[in-house]
């Protein structure tokens, strides 16, 4: 028997007053994995984890999250998550441990647990060496770090994490991201916003929102395989021109040009072969070459869409 889902939605919906943010979503979120919501800005995720997390409330629809009927028993919620944004919420003029100390007292962690806590979560976020540093005076990718084990004080068994990558450098990043694998190892469910394919790819299972829509849900490997036989690759020495020869041909998707080369996604409605032939047939110059690729995420992007990712 499978285990109930840490988040059940259904028809999740909230309006502000003509504007539908969210409309109608259905989500199941598997205990102890990290699920990603992936969209552009103004997709309705920041929207959606309010809800989820209790901070806001639905116009329509059913919400439950760890076992608990959201939003009428949220505050019963609180203590059993965690919720971090892309901007940092910390005491710039407190030290590394001092911001750990407050917030150990603020989520009630129990005084004999406290100090070992702290001591434990310095070590756990390498804050050894600067855990008398003021704050403010950290890296970016440190701030991040800071915020996620302040987040994580009180040993949630569900993190919510609202783009919290945006600002910080590609190392850091994949610093980050395993922090949030070993929590989901733990049996901490971790639900993570993003609009960066790479940080995607990354997750257990997604979720794409799109004008407040869920147009997409699966494990990244099964919805890139949903569109096997829709990608290609062009090789041309003059991408502008053979990108202006592909867009708005019948049958035809998306192009992006990625370096010198262009890759193209093709309607369901066009076979393998259709769709290769119709390309090297629209495509201007002798020198140009077209053959089918593996489909990624910012193809499932695409097609979900309709559009290209920004």
């Amino acid at each position: 028997m499978s285990a109930a889902p840490a988040i059940r939605a259904r028809g999740l919906t909230r309006r502000f007053g003509d504007l539908v943010a969210v409309d109608h979503v259905d989500l199941d979120v598997p205990q102890a994995s990290v699920f990603g919501f992936l969209g552009p800005n103004g997709s309705g995720k920041s929207t959606t984890i309010r809800m989820l997390c209790g901070l806001l409330t639905p116009t329509a629809g059913d919400i439950e999250v760890l076992g608990l009927r959201i939003p009428e028993q949220a505050e019963a919620l609180r203590s059993r998550t965690g919720y971090m944004t892309q901007r940092f919420s910390l005491f710039e003029d407190l030290t590394v441990r001092e911001n750990l100390e407050f917030l150990v007292a603020v989520q009630g962690v129990p005084k004999a647990r406290a100090a070992a806590r702290v001591d434990a979560l310095v070590e756990q976020y390498e804050f050894g060496a600067n855990q008398r540093q003021l704050a403010g005076t950290l890296s970016g990718g440190q701030k991040q770090r800071l915020a996620l084990a302040g987040a994580v004080v009180h040993e949630p068994e569900l993190l919510f994490l609202d783009e919290p990558t945006s600002a910080v450098d590609p190392e850091s990043r994949r610093g980050f991201w395993d922090k949030l694998f070993a929590l989901a190892d733990a049996g901490t469910t971790v639900l993570v916003s993003t609009h960066l394919m790479d940080e995607a790819e990354r997750c257990h299972e997604l979720a794409i929102l799109d004008q407040g829509a869920l147009v997409a849900h699966g494990t990244p490997g099964a919805l890139t395989g949903a569109l096997a036989g829709r990608s290609f690759e062009v090789d041309t020495p003059r991408p502008r021109r053979a990108q202006e020869a592909l867009h708005g041909l019948d049958g035809v998707l998306g192009v992006a040009q990625v370096g010198t080369r262009l890759r193209v996604l093709t309607d369901p409605g066009l076979d393998g072969d259709a769709a290769l032939q119709r390309l090297r047939q629209a495509l201007p110059g002798e020198a140009d070459t077209v053959e089918p690729v593996a489909p990624n995420l910012e193809d499932v992007f695409v097609a979900a869409t309709r559009k290209e990712p920004a």
